[in-house]
Parts: structure tokens; C-alpha cells; sequence
């Protein structure tokens, strides 16, 4: 095999692409027994047949991130593997010029993932069938190109947990926020705009009845916390190397998420205020502009105020990771 880098003269990325192929050893050796893993996980990998009656486990993956109602909001895991292949193509020029090699350890990896899927088809659990569907794809790297390839890979592989369904049994996180959320409203509505928001629970109305809204799941956070939290991990990744700003910027995830839902809220409250259970409704339906035209993942229909906390949380994100990047770090890490 030809380690030499890979030049880093511009060139087309067709070109480029070809070359990394015929850099990458083992390929065959590779993508037969990868063919053969998502078989066995596409015939032998759902054993819940409830709602689901199809043994493909990769059907299931792909019915729990389209379906409507609550489980919408793991419609993301559609761009995790866009977003991981995009990572390690970002990584390639690092990932050639590791010595690779085959490397027989990794079967212990392999076994893992098997056992977990065993597991997971006797207690008919798919979401633990789609962790060990992702271990044995690891094991299978490591024992095509070796242990430097998958100290160098793990992330960007790791993001593949946020291909997990986890909306419908995050119940104790989302309550709990949805719990904050109201709460905040009504100190924030009372306290500094002068509007007389009651609350019951996660449920938020005025004295007059004009209005009243309850702050559901979605509007607790879960949704953007997700994106958020996404966002944070691959931006801590990309940026920095110690291992405290990486922590750092992806606990941030959650205030962030917290305040773009607050802004939300309130906005929805004002809007009733003003205008009743109507307006309040419109702009709890995000404001939605319709287009003569269709986006990919998107449709034909924006909803600019479900947009909102997403602003300042990444403008916030971005702006503490410039504040981090100027910060010596005391461990010593070389700048990224």
C-alpha cells in the first residue's frame, strides 16, 4: 500500500475521490463482509412485528424516523449517515496516512455487536439491535484497516447514537423541561412584560380564558436539544482537541435549547395577548410560509418561528467556541 498524503493541491472532487479508493486497502475484503452484516440485520433484525410486520430492522429504522406524532422528532437519524460519511471524508487525508492493515482483534468487536443483537431479538428491544448494528460496522473497520483506523474514526462514527429512536421513552427528560419551560414563561410574562400568565402544570392560560396553550413535548426542547446537542458535538470535534472544550460546548446544548424554547413560547403568549387563541395558534404553528416550490426534507412549507431556537443557540454556540479558540488551554493541547 502507497502511504504517501495525499496532495493537498485543489482539485476536482470526482478525481480526488477516485484516488482515496485506490489508496484504501482491503476495500473488497471490506464491503463483502459489511454486505453480508446488513443482511443478516435486513432479514433477522426486527423481531417486533406489532406495528411493524417486517423482519428488516433497517425498515424499522427507517419507519421510526418518518413516522408522525411524537416519534417525528427522530426524523434526524435521516441525516446521520450524511453527515458521518460527509465527517470521514473530511478526515480522509488523516485516515490514508494511518498504517493500515488487517487486524483480527477486532472480531472481539463483531462478537459484541452480534451478542447485543441477540440480545436485543429475544427481549424484542430494536433500538438495542441498532446499537449492535453500529458496533459490528466499527469491528468490521478495525479488522479491514487496524486499531489506528479506529482510534481515528470514533468520531466521527460515534454520532451514529444519535441514529437511536429515543423520542418516545425520553419522558423523564422532556417532563422535567417541559416543566422548566412553562415555568420560566410564567415568571418571565409576570415579572418583566407585565402579562397575566396562569399556569397548571405544563399548562399556560389567562385569567379571561382568551387563551390557553400546554407545553408539550416539542415545545419542551427535546427537538432542538437534539439538533443543538448534534450541532455542539460535531462543531467541539471539528475545532478543538481537548477533550474540556469538546465537554464544554456540548453541555452548553442544553441551556441553549432551553432559552430558543423560551423565546418560542413567549412569542406565542405575546401573539395571544394581542390577538386571542388565533393569533396564538398561528404562531405556535410557526408562522408558516408556503413556497412554490419543494426542499429536500423541508417540503413545500417553512414555519419561520420553529426556527427561532436554533438562532440563538448557534449563534451562541459559535460565539463561545471563538471565545474558547483564544483561550490557552492548561492542559497543554496543541491548538486545533
Amino acid at each position: 500500500m502507497n502511504n504517501s498524503p495525499i496532495s493537498e493541491t485543489p482539485r476536482d472532487w470526482w478525481p480526488e475521490m477516485l484516488d482515496c479508493w485506490q489508496r484504501l486497502p482491503n476495500k473488497g475484503f471490506f464491503f463483502v463482509l459489511l454486505a453480508a452484516w446488513l443482511m443478516l440485520f435486513h432479514f433477522l433484525g426486527n423481531s417486533v412485528f406489532g406495528y411493524i410486520h417486517d423482519p428488516s430492522l433497517l425498515y424499522w429504522m427507517y419507519n421510526a424516523y418518518n413516522s408522525q406524532g411524537d416519534a417525528s422528532d427522530d426524523g434526524y437519524g435521516n441525516l446521520i449517515p450524511f453527515l458521518v460519511v460527509g465527517l470521514f471524508w473530511w478526515k480522509r487525508r488523516e485516515l490514508l496516512a494511518l498504517p493500515l492493515k488487517l487486524w483480527p482483534p477486532a472480531l472481539l468487536l463483531v462478537g459484541l455487536g452480534l451478542g447485543l443483537h441477540i440480545l436485543g431479538y429475544m427481549i424484542q428491544q430494536p433500538r438495542l439491535s441498532i446499537v449492535a448494528l453500529f458496533t459490528g460496522i466499527y469491528g468490521l473497520m478495525g479488522l479491514a484497516w487496524g486499531p489506528a483506523w479506529l482510534r481515528h474514526s470514533f468520531f466521527p462514527f460515534c454520532l451514529f447514537i444519535f441514529s437511536v429512536p429515543l423520542s418516545i421513552i425520553l419522558e423523564p427528560i422532556t417532563f422535567p423541561l417541559r416543566l422548566l419551560v412553562s415555568t420560566l414563561v410564567e415568571w418571565i410574562a409576570h415579572g418583566f412584560l407585565g402579562i397575566g400568565v396562569m399556569r397548571m402544570g405544563t399548562q399556560l392560560f389567562d385569567p379571561l380564558g382568551t387563551y390557553q396553550y400546554d407545553v408539550a413535548a416539542a415545545c419542551s426542547g427535546i427537538r432542538s436539544l437534539t439538533a443543538i446537542f448534534l450541532f455542539a458535538t460535531v462543531w467541539g470535534f471539528i475545532v478543538f482537541r481537548s477533550p474540556w472544550k469538546r465537554g464544554l460546548m456540548m453541555v452548553l446544548a442544553v441551556p441553549f435549547a432551553v432559552l430558543g424554547n423560551l423565546l418560542r413560547m413567549l412569542l406565542i403568549i405575546v401573539a395571544a395577548v394581542m390577538g386571542g387563541q388565533s393569533w396564538g395558534n398561528y404562531v405556535h404553528e410557526g408562522c408558516p410560509i408556503h413556497l412554490p416550490f419543494s426542499l429536500p426534507l423541508i417540503g413545500n412549507e417553512i414555519a419561520i418561528v420553529n426556527l427561532l431556537p436554533y438562532v440563538p443557540a448557534f449563534v451562541g454556540l459559535l460565539l463561545i467556541a471563538r471565545w474558547l479558540e483564544e483561550k490557552p488551554d492548561p492542559a497543554g493541547d496543541p491548538p486545533s
